[in-house]
């Protein structure tokens, strides 16, 4: 994806052409799958309200409206799916044998903690509890909204400034990179 003002661009056959996406602030043309694909992407500071509700970022909302489940993530984080992304994830863990203890631990947590957390008119979703407690998240503080490509992640103040030290430390982003084949030349084909 590039964007060139506010105008948004996707690859188009695998990186050789950039695209215009039509009214899709964070979306791409998947090369596999050949249809568009939404990403979340940036960075987003908000405070949680009294009742426990949390405004979602605009520019990430949209991709929201349609169903989200939020529950926890692999670390001390929420993790937000849309709902057809956490309908896949069922369907593969419907292939589980629960006869597996690894499989039943698998599923109770993703599930255990999974919460409905559509968007309501003013672009906020209610964070239970429980899963609060288990992200390090106080009633009326910051937290920290990051889109991380297919999902979002929903970080305290604290747990997400403990993050950006192991992501921004550059030895390690240079061997995490590595691994992508970032090849100079493909900026000029895409050009």
């Amino acid at each position: 994806m590039r964007i060139v003002g506010n105008q948004v661009y996707t690859v188009v056959d695998c990186g050789a052409k950039w695209t215009k996406v039509e009214g899709r602030a964070n979306a791409r043309l998947s090369c596999i799958k050949g249809e568009i694909e939404l990403m979340f992407l940036g960075e987003y500071t908000h405070a949680i309200d009294d009742k426990g509700r949390l405004t979602i970022p605009s520019k990430v909302r949209e991709q929201l409206e349609a169903g989200a489940v939020i529950t926890r993530g692999y670390e001390k984080y929420l993790l937000v799916y849309t709902a057809g992304d956490f309908a896949r994830l069922t369907a593969r863990t419907a292939t589980l044998s629960p006869t597996n203890p690894e499989n039943r631990a698998l599923l109770r947590v993703a599930f255990s903690g999974a919460n409905e957390a559509t968007p309501d008119k003013q672009g906020r979703i209610i964070i239970p509890p429980f899963l609060r407690d288990y992200a390090g998240i106080q009633l009326e503080s910051e937290c920290v909204v990051v889109g991380v490509g297919p999902n979002l992640e929903i970080w305290s103040k604290a747990g997400w400034d403990e993050q950006l030290k192991i992501v921004n430390d550059p030895a390690l982003n240079a061997k995490r990179f590595a691994s992508l084949d970032l090849a100079p030349g493909v900026e000029a084909a895409i050009g």
